[in-house]
C-alpha cells in the first residue's frame, strides 16, 4: 500500500513537470519575435494632369512604438510605382497577427523645412497643397509577422482613393476613406499578376486594370462612385495602368487568394481622365480573367485583348 501511494505521488511529481515545462514552452512561442522591415508603395492615380504626389511622413507607429531607424522623410508616390518601393524603417515585433499600424502625415512642412509638406504636383509645375484634419492615419488592416523569415511589410498607398479632384484642386478624402486607402501585406505573403491587354479598335486614351477578390465586384456600386468623396472602384485591392507604349500591366502585393479582374476606359478630357465605360476583354491564355488563383511568391501572367464595351 505505502508503495502504491509513492509510486503515485512519483507520477504525480513527473505530471506536474511536464505541466510546467509545457507551460514555459507555450510562453517562449507566445513571445517570439521576429525583425521586420516597412516600406512603402503606391497605386497609380487616374488624372494625366498629375506629375508628382509628395507626401512627408513624420512618423511610423506599430503598436505605439516608432519604427527604429526611421527618419523624417518626404517622398513623391508616384515614384514607387509597379512593385517599386522605399524603406521607412524596421522593426522587432512578435510573430503572429499585428493590427495597429498608424501612418504620421505633416502637410505643413516638408524634411527641409519648406512648405507645403504634402503637395500634388501638375504637369505645368503648379503645386496644389493637400490638407486634412487628421495627420495620424489609422490604417484598416492588419498583418503577418513570420518566424524565421524576411518580413518586408508592405503599405500600400493607394492615391487614387486618398486624393480626388474637383474643379481642377486636389484634395485629400475625409477621414474613413483615407484610413481605407491605404492598405498593408507582408510581401512573402502576396503574388503578382502581369500580362498584355491590347487594344486593337483604339477604345481608351487609358486603361485602367483593376484586381477584386473573387465575388466581390459589383459594377452598377463601383462604376457610380462611392462614399462621401464619390471614389470610383473603391474595393478594388488594387489596380494598374495599362501602358500605352508596351500594353503591359502589373497587379503587385495580391494576397494569397482567388481574383477577379475588371478593365475600365478612360478619355482624356483636358489633361484629366474620365471614365468612360468598362471593357469587354478576352483571356488568350489558358487562365481566364474572372478565375486567377493567387499564392505567396508566384508571379501569374494573364494576356488578352478588349473586344469591347459594356
Amino acid at each position: 500500500m505505502k508503495m502504491f501511494k509513492k509510486n503515485l505521488i512519483l507520477k504525480a511529481i513527473v505530471l506536474f513537470g511536464l505541466l510546467i515545462t509545457s507551460c514555459s514552452n507555450d510562453d517562449n512561442s507566445s513571445s517570439e519575435t521576429a525583425e521586420a522591415k516597412f516600406y512603402i508603395t503606391d497605386a497609380p492615380t487616374d488624372n494625366s494632369n498629375v506629375s508628382a504626389v509628395v507626401v512627408t511622413i513624420a512618423d511610423l507607429r506599430v503598436n505605439n512604438v516608432s519604427v527604429e531607424n526611421f527618419t523624417r522623410t518626404t517622398i513623391d508616390l508616384m515614384q514607387y510605382q509597379n512593385g517599386v518601393k522605399k524603406l521607412l524603417g524596421d522593426l522587432k515585433l512578435q510573430t503572429g497577427t499585428h493590427s495597429n499600424i498608424e501612418l504620421v502625415l505633416d502637410y505643413q512642412f516638408d524634411a527641409s523645412g519648406n512648405a507645403p509638406g504634402c503637395y500634388v504636383e501638375l504637369t505645368n509645375g503648379a503645386k496644389d497643397a493637400l490638407n486634412s484634419t487628421v495627420s495620424n492615419i489609422s490604417i484598416n488592416d492588419t498583418f503577418n509577422v513570420i518566424p524565421f523569415a524576411n518580413n518586408n511589410i508592405i503599405l500600400d498607398f493607394d492615391i487614387r482613393k486618398a486624393i480626388v479632384s474637383s474643379g481642377g484642386d486636389f484634395e485629400l478624402v475625409t477621414t474613413t476613406e483615407l484610413q481605407n486607402s491605404v492598405r498593408v501585406v507582408n510581401e512573402g505573403l502576396t503574388g503578382k499578376v502581369s500580362g498584355i491587354m491590347t487594344d486593337a479598335q483604339n477604345t481608351s486614351d487609358m486603361i485602367i486594370a483593376y484586381a477584386y477578390k473573387a465575388g466581390t465586384f459589383n459594377a452598377e456600386v463601383e462604376t457610380q462612385g462611392q462614399g462621401s468623396s464619390n471614389v470610383m472602384f473603391s474595393n478594388a485591392v488594387t489596380s494598374s495602368v495599362v501602358s500605352n507604349t508596351t500594353a503591359q500591366y502589373e497587379l503587385n502585393f495580391l494576397p494569397e487568394g482567388e481574383y477577379e479582374l475588371h478593365f475600365a476606359s478612360y478619355s482624356d478630357n483636358n489633361g484629366e481622365f474620365e471614365f468612360s465605360g468598362r471593357l469587354e476583354v478576352e483571356s488568350n491564355s489558358e487562365i481566364s480573367f474572372n478565375n486567377v488563383q493567387v499564392t505567396s511568391n508566384s508571379s501569374i501572367i494573364v494576356s488578352g485583348a478588349v473586344t469591347g464595351t459594356f
